[in-house]
């Protein structure tokens, strides 16, 4: 409003002038992430096909764990859950969570799936009233940042994990941490919209419009701590975590999701860090949180 801008300078950011100002941030997720689980999972491919006497089998899995991601990252695409370039980053990090183990149904591929199918339907549950808020997903789907940021920690977690196999397990509860945490906030946030009638901040319970950084709603909380468990599940029954890891995961993850909250209420809104940036660090939370919870 005029007076507004006169009597305080400058007219307040919007959200879209926040993420556009940070955009920087969304592209250090991207070289934080891509790069890295890329090599690693290059490293092992080239490793793999010269290990001796179990040359003929990892060549075998290694092949099958890569056609696995490349028809993911096609399927996403065609399904324009994700941008072209987001589809080939969803492609490398699915490489990363699937090679190193196998068969490839005792990787973390399994949660990364389940991870999709949940997030994937709460996205178009409810299109309609999220196209009436204002809070609908870019039809595009996707974009690589927004990739990064969700399933980045889960996959440097994997890719620590190809270059030091002795510590596999170390990584393996990171991993269900990160992945049950970018579900969390997902359902929690796509769900709450639609079912949860007007959500408040964590941090001043002050009810505000649906969409504002760090907003909460009970049905959206409950949502997503619900997509965690699952989540869990899967990775326990494929990674072969114990029943300490598998309840350290979890909990990691709804730290994780409030932490998410607790920067979208305080820093976010002054411009400080965008979505991207919180997502990814939300998700680095969930796996140190379990890690520290597991006793590794």
């Amino acid at each position: 409003m005029a007076w507004q801008e006169q009597r305080y300078g400058a007219p307040k950011m919007t959200v879209r002038d926040r993420e556009q100002q940070n955009r920087w941030q969304s592209w250090l997720v991207l070289a934080a992430v891509v790069p890295w689980c890329a090599i690693a999972s290059l490293r092992y491919v080239i490793t793999a096909s010269g290990a001796g006497s179990n040359s003929r089998i990892w060549s075998r899995e290694t092949t099958v764990a890569l056609a696995i991601s490349l028809i993911l990252a096609l399927l996403v695409f065609l399904a324009r859950a994700a941008t072209p370039l987001a589809a080939v980053t969803g492609g490398v990090l699915s490489a990363a969570l699937t090679l190193g183990r196998f068969p490839w149904y005792r990787t973390a591929l399994p949660a990364l799936l389940a991870l999709f199918v949940l997030t994937f339907a709460a996205t178009r549950f409810g299109s309609a009233k999220k196209q009436e808020l204002g809070v609908a997903e870019n039809k595009r789907g996707r974009n690589a940042a927004q990739v990064a940021a969700n399933l980045g920690a889960a996959g440097l977690g994997a890719a620590f994990a190809l270059s030091q196999p002795n510590h596999r397990m170390f990584y393996a509860v990171a991993v269900a941490g990160a992945l049950a945490e970018a579900t969390a906030d997902t359902l929690s946030s796509e769900i709450g919209e639609v079912l949860g009638g007007p959500p408040f901040l964590l941090t001043t319970l002050q009810h505000v419009t649906p969409g504002t950084d760090g907003a909460i709603s009970l049905a959206g909380t409950a949502a997503g701590i619900t997509g965690a468990i699952l989540i869990v599940l899967v990775a326990a029954s494929t990674l072969g975590l114990s029943l300490v890891e598998a309840l350290a995961a979890g909990a990691g993850a709804v730290g994780g999701l409030f932490f998410d909250s607790l920067l979208g209420a305080t820093i976010e809104p002054r411009g400080w860090l965008n979505n991207d940036a919180v997502n990814f660090l939300s998700t680095l939370a969930a796996a140190g949180i379990a890690l520290v919870l597991a006793g590794r």
